[in-house]
């Protein structure tokens, strides 16, 4: 495909979303990815992170990852900004992935611990540092031991600050004295989001710059506008939005994620709630309360 070009450089802050991916019959539904995109961009989300955790990565084939990479840089056409997950336990892979989202046009590349494998923390380092080396493009970390069993250290992530590239960290431990520990040491040579809806608002206080959100899947405008409050100055509004958003974090955390997301979005008209197997759909019970939360805070009559 053409490379899609920005004039303006990445902002590594506010509210990026951890997009699904759309199916439909068991192929990626282009016309529901269109649609997701263009809800985003008129909603305030501030970048577009397909092919991530949310977005069923590991179910993806590696062409179709790379198609939605590409298909998400189209339908963007330079609106927001694009950070493609481009993340493997495979190094190889990584760096393929990556070197692809860099040619494609992507703003920059999202790359999670490679999982299952357990990497020691020089395993980590030398990981990180391979892919770095094979590209230009920003790259941003992403830690979340639930799903790796293996947790990024900050003095880990402050040695990857020495190679040019690596600009953040995508911060999902939900274990402020860890990410308090990462601010203190890095300072502003590591940009930190959240990766976790839940401490969003805290990790914000500590001197984080945004998230990567799941929950701005049904709720772009007011994920957005919290994060934008804090970062103006305005704390009230910011505790306001949080305090509002947080029946929807519990809500999207039901199930596995993205199962109740993707249900969320069926459920809201937005896309087919098919997910791939090893996810299946959510459970009745889960399904009629996640119902009642998105009645209740006003995406469903």
């Amino acid at each position: 495909m053409k490379a899609i070009k920005r004039t303006e450089p990445l902002l590594l802050r506010g509210s990026m979303v951890a997009l699904v991916t759309p199916f439909k019959g068991g192929k990626i539904d282009k016309r529901a990815l269109k649609k997701l995109i263009d809800f985003h961009v008129a909603n305030g989300t501030d970048a577009i992170v397909p092919c991530g955790t949310t977005g069923e990565s590991a179910t993806l084939s590696h062409e179709e990852h790379t198609k939605v990479v590409e298909m998400t840089l189209e339908y963007v056409d330079g609106r927001i900004p694009v950070v493609a997950g481009t993340g493997s336990n495979s190094t190889e892979e990584a760096i393929q992935l990556t070197k692809h989202a860099e040619r494609a046009g992507a703003d920059a590349a999202l790359l999670i611990t490679p999982y299952y494998n357990k990497p020691t923390q020089e395993g980590l380092y030398q990981h990180f540092r391979a892919v770095a080396r094979e590209v230009r493009i920003p790259i941003i970390l992403y830690n979340v031991p639930a799903r790796t069993s293996v947790n990024l250290l900050p003095e880990t992530i402050c040695r990857l600050t020495e190679l040019k590239n690596i600009k953040g960290i995508k911060e999902a431990t939900g274990d402020l004295k860890q990410i308090g520990d990462l601010i203190t040491l890095c300072g502003d040579r590591m940009t930190v989001l959240s990766g976790d809806d839940f401490t969003t608002l805290p990790i914000l206080a500590i001197g984080g710059k945004g998230v990567i959100s799941v929950t701005a899947n049904v709720a772009p405008r007011d994920v957005s506008d919290m994060v934008h409050a804090y970062l103006r100055g305005d704390e009230k509004d910011a505790v306001a939005l949080h305090t509002a958003l947080w029946p929807l974090h519990k809500a999207m955390f039901l199930e596995t994620n993205p199962i109740p997301a993707k249900t969320a979005l069926g459920m809201m008209g937005m896309i087919n709630p098919e997910m791939r197997l090893p996810l299946v759909p959510l459970s009745q019970a889960n399904r009629e309360k996640l119902a009642k939360t998105l009645k209740a805070y006003g995406l469903i009559k």
